[in-house]
This record gives C-alpha cells, structure tokens and sequence, in this order.
C-alpha cells in the first residue's frame, strides 16, 4: 500500500514539477488525474487500517470464543465419565425420600425427609395444594 502512495506522490511531484498549464484541456485532465488517484489512494489507505483493526478484533473474539467453548465443551473436566453413567434408581436409594399420596388430587408424591424440617409445609408438585401430614406413632414416649 505503501508504495502505491509513493506512486501517487511522485506522480503529484512530477507534475508540479513541470508546470502544466492548466488552461489547456490536456493539462487541466493531467492534474485531475493526479488528485483522483491522490485521494483513491488515501481512502484505500484508510479501508487497509480499518480492516487491519476489525482483523485483530476478529482475531481477540475468535480466541475469546475459543476460551468459552473450552468452558462449555470440554469432555476433561466432566463431574464424571461416561463409564460412570448416571443410575437414577441407585441414587434415588441414596436419598432419603417416602412417598405419600396427596389428599387433594390422590396422586402420588415423593417427598424428602430434610423437607419436613422446613416450616413452609410440603406442596404438592400436582395441584400446588398444602399437604398436611398426620403422624401415628405406636411408641409409649408419644401421646
């Protein structure tokens, strides 16, 4: 790019240099000539460093999106590996979970042990009523 403005600046030089008569058709055509690539050169000088800048901007995101999809996608740093694959009934085991049958809708509800212990009761996930729950207790400590 360089070289085409050095170009363009000898051209402006040589015709500055031998006087051109502008009066005349040829001469006024030779220095016009000269301003329109004096200006075309300046505008692609400037679309080169704008497309440098938005290169090293792409270059920044690429690199940045690379990084999040390292994050998103990256099989190494699983909680676990495929050969330790998810058992839903083994973990429900592990769990401290009954199950109950709503009062409202009579479907039935699996409820957690730690969930008694809150105050804001138990909601049936079914109808989103309040259950109530009524302990019996065979014990001679319990009246």
């Amino acid at each position: 790019m360089e070289n085409l403005v050095a170009k363009v600046s000898y051209l402006k030089g040589l015709c500055d240099g031998l006087a051109i008569d502008e009066s005349k058709p040829e001469g006024k055509l030779l220095v016009n000539i000269v301003d329109a690539l004096e200006s075309i050169a300046a505008a692609l000088d400037d679309v080169i460093d704008a497309h440098d800048e938005l290169e090293e901007k792409v270059d920044e995101i690429d690199s940045d999106l690379a990084d999040l999809e390292d994050l998103a996608y990256d099989d190494e740093d699983d909680d676990y590996d495929d050969e330790d694959e998810f058992d839903f009934d083994d973990d429900l085991d592990d769990m401290d979970l009954f199950e109950i049958e709503c009062p409202n809708c009579h479907e039935d509800v699996m409820v957690d042990f730690d969930s008694l212990d809150e105050e804001k009761g138990i909601v049936c996930p079914n109808c989103n009523q309040e259950i109530e729950l009524e302990f019996e207790c065979d014990c001679d400590d319990c009246e």
